[in-house]
């Protein structure tokens, strides 16, 4: 049985070819510090993969139709919306080394797959886990030298100024912030997550995941989720329930003792 590390390895496994997952997630249940989330057959379900899990590995084709495995590695690093993963590289041909040294991979395999170079590659993904520096707790971070107490949110053909300790949690989709409120539900004329969340105090907002953040103080339940992960059901009238990201559940495990 192949050592195994005391920390658990979240993967994702992308190949067009199904038999070739089928292959790959039977080899890695001899690794029982890996835990296999999800499977894509293509660039797109690679990224939508990545983004919905944030995994700590990916073990990606490299051939694919659309999206190829080297698109994908870049697509990522360009929007930087993720945490990026390290990749392991599949493929049947041997002329995709030296790209794979240029994405900069964890490690380059050739099918079929041969147990020694998967135990190396796992081993080299340890390594790697190991030494990565964690950034700060966002507790840690120093306040921005200008918070907002006010802010403007539109609602229909109106113009609202709402108390910032009144906001539940903010979304962005399609390029638009959706601010919930105690009273209202509208617009915000910030652009990013991030520029208002620099804005609010940040002991109070809490980035929980890429598309949202919440205001601790309107958490009324943490909800068990999927693959030990949770979602926080706010204090509105719909009980939203706002996913948490994999790697912010770290965070509200050691701040709730869960």
């Amino acid at each position: 049985m192949p050592n195994r590390s005391a920390t658990p390895i979240h993967a994702v496994l992308v190949d067009d070819e199904q038999l070739a997952c089928d292959e790959l997630s039977y080899l890695l249940k001899d690794y029982t510090d890996i835990d296999v989330l999800g499977e894509g057959h293509n660039g797109l379900e690679a990224l939508e993969l990545i983004e919905r899990h944030e995994p700590d590995v990916v073990f990606l084709d490299v051939q694919m139709p659309g999206l190829d495995g080297m698109s994908v590695i870049r697509k990522l690093r360009e929007e930087n919306q993720v945490p990026l993963p390290y990749f392991v590289l599949v493929t049947a041909f041997d002329h995709y080394a030296l790209e794979a040294f240029r994405v900069e991979a964890a490690d380059y395999l050739l099918k079929p797959l041969d147990k020694e170079r998967l135990t190396e590659a796992v081993e080299r993904v340890r390594r790697h886990m190991a030494t990565r520096q964690l950034p700060p707790p966002v507790t840690d971070r120093p306040k921005p030298a200008l918070q907002r107490n006010k802010l403007l949110v539109r609602s229909g053909q109106r113009n609202f100024i709402v108390d910032a300790h009144d906001i539940i949690y903010a979304t962005i989709e399609d390029g638009l912030i959706s601010v919930v409120t105690t009273h209202i539900q509208g617009l915000s004329n910030y652009r990013t997550i991030e520029e208002l969340q620099s804005n609010l105090d940040p002991d109070l907002f809490w980035r929980v995941h890429r598309s949202y953040l919440v205001n601790i103080n309107r958490i009324r339940e943490v909800v068990p989720w999927f693959k030990s992960s949770y979602q926080l059901r706010m204090d509105d009238k719909k009980q939203t329930e706002i996913p948490v990201s994999r790697v912010q559940t770290k965070r509200l495990r050691s701040l709730l003792k869960l």
